[in-house]
């Protein structure tokens, strides 16, 4: 793919991360025709079910679900999402490459350390992407936005976004990790394996109840919102 502008940039630690945290609203957008590629910044490799190459192939499908335009994964070693300047770079790069208009990466609140450790990550990279002199062998970009989703936990978000109309898109992304959401004859018990999916969506539920609608998902921002909406909601 030749370097262009896209609409939304998501990262996530591991295939899956994005759909459990914001697959209602890449399918809301991408329906909407906008551009979006999703990063996932390892392999995946320490997997308790399923293989690396099980695992691409499932999050192509889920990415095909979302209306997603393109996947790509970079080589960071599982639970070795650390902060230092090769890890940055390797970010910095994807972002410069696609040019988003917004990113979004997992909430640093989590119980899995590489999720907090890769929200860590993309936002330095995020911030050092806009930098001239740094890694000055390609071109800057400063995306004008950066979002977080929440993977694991019920946390009360900056806001929601509505997704009552994705919410089966959404299902569907998940359900296309068979390898990790249910447990099959050789495969180990996780949290994943025990109703995870029932469970996101029991999360999406109360997240759009509490907003007035029946599914939403919660996100935090980096940057200070403009609220263009009136007061009154009228």
């Amino acid at each position: 793919m030749a370097e262009e502008h896209v609409d939304i940039l998501a990262f996530g630690a591991h295939a899956d991360d994005v759909e459990i945290g914001m697959g209602g609203t890449l399918a809301k957008y991408a329906e909407a025709g906008k551009k979006i590629v999703i990063c996932d910044l390892t392999e995946a490799e320490l997997s308790s079910n399923g293989s690396v190459s099980i695992r691409k192939h499932e999050a192509m499908k889920a990415a095909r679900h979302l209306g997603v335009i393109e996947r790509v994964t970079l080589d960071i070693p599982d639970r070795g999402v650390y902060l230092s300047d090769e890890n940055i770079t390797k970010v910095v790069e994807v972002i410069r490459k696609y040019k988003p208009k917004a990113v979004f990466a997992p909430f640093e609140q989590d119980r899995h350390p590489d999720h907090g450790n890769a929200s860590r990550l993309v936002k330095e990279a995020y911030f050092s992407s806009g930098i001239r002199k740094f890694n000055p062998s390609s071109p800057v970009h400063k995306a004008g936005k950066l979002y977080f989703y929440i993977i694991n936990g019920f946390h009360r978000p900056h806001f929601v976004v509505n997704i009552e109309n994705f919410i089966e898109a959404k299902l569907l992304s998940l359900r296309a990790y068979e390898s990790q959401f249910e447990q099959g004859k050789d495969g180990v018990s996780t949290p994943l394996t025990e109703d995870y999916i029932e469970a996101v969506e029991a999360r999406e539920r109360m997240m759009g109840k509490d907003a007035g609608v029946r599914f939403a998902e919660g996100f935090f921002s980096y940057n200070t919102l403009i609220l263009n909406q009136d007061l009154l909601g009228e």
